[in-house]
């Protein structure tokens, strides 16, 4: 039995626990998984005897329960400082913040329009203003962190971090409704399915057999 103990969703369409499993990832923790599906109508009873909220993710470490994919993020980042989780830079790692915590707290308009999807390999019949309005505004985030900060590798801050985790999900978005890309999103789009535990995380979900029809845009 592990230390640690993740509990996560669908893998196909549960981008917050892709978010929370990609953080165990980064910090090189071994961990049990246990997924809960969430199409089932008991799922929050059965889930909440693990996660206050209901919710997943949610990891568990000894007595102790983090829910929430960032506070999981930020847990294993100060059990685990040599993993570099955040940036080294002061700088770099502000902004990684703050592009984590924008991600954590906006683009409504895309998590409803195109949901995450990963055996979903066609274009969005359609999508409004207020969806290409994030498009657009992940696209600057990228842009401008990768300029300022990516120097030193592919990702959004060189090496990969926090706040790639919780764009992953974006990634995966973007590639089932086939968003078009300027080329800098493309190029950090095609780095980020490079990385092992992305790929393995969605060969996973294409071995899912059962649906959600909401997510079935």
């Amino acid at each position: 039995m592990a230390e640690f103990t993740l509990w996560i969703g669908n893998r196909n369409y549960s981008s917050w626990s892709l978010r929370g499993w990609l953080m165990a990832k980064l910090a090189g923790i071994a961990f049990d998984e246990v997924m809960v599906r969430l199409d089932e109508p008991d799922r929050a009873g059965r889930i909440r005897p693990h996660s206050p909220s209901g919710r997943v993710p949610a990891l568990r470490h000894g007595d102790l329960v983090v829910w929430d994919s960032l506070a999981i993020a930020e847990y294993l980042a100060e059990r685990f400082p040599a993993r570099k989780m955040w940036p080294s830079d002061i700088a770099a790692r502000a902004t990684a913040r703050a592009v984590s915590a924008e991600m954590h707290s906006g683009f409504q308009a895309l998590r409803a329009q195109l949901p995450m999807n990963m055996h979903r390999d066609r274009p969005a019949i359609a999508y409004k203003e207020d969806a290409q309005r994030d498009i657009d505004r992940i696209q600057e985030i990228w842009r401008e962190c990768r300029a300022r900060f990516g120097g030193g590798g592919p990702y959004l801050f060189g090496a990969l971090s926090i706040a790639d985790a919780m764009f992953a999900p974006v990634v995966s978005r973007f590639a089932s409704y086939r968003v078009k890309l300027d080329g800098n999103a493309e190029a950090y789009c095609e780095a980020m399915w490079e990385w092992p535990a992305l790929e393995a995380w969605r060969d996973a979900a294409l071995r899912e057999t059962w649906r959600i029809e909401k997510d079935e845009i």
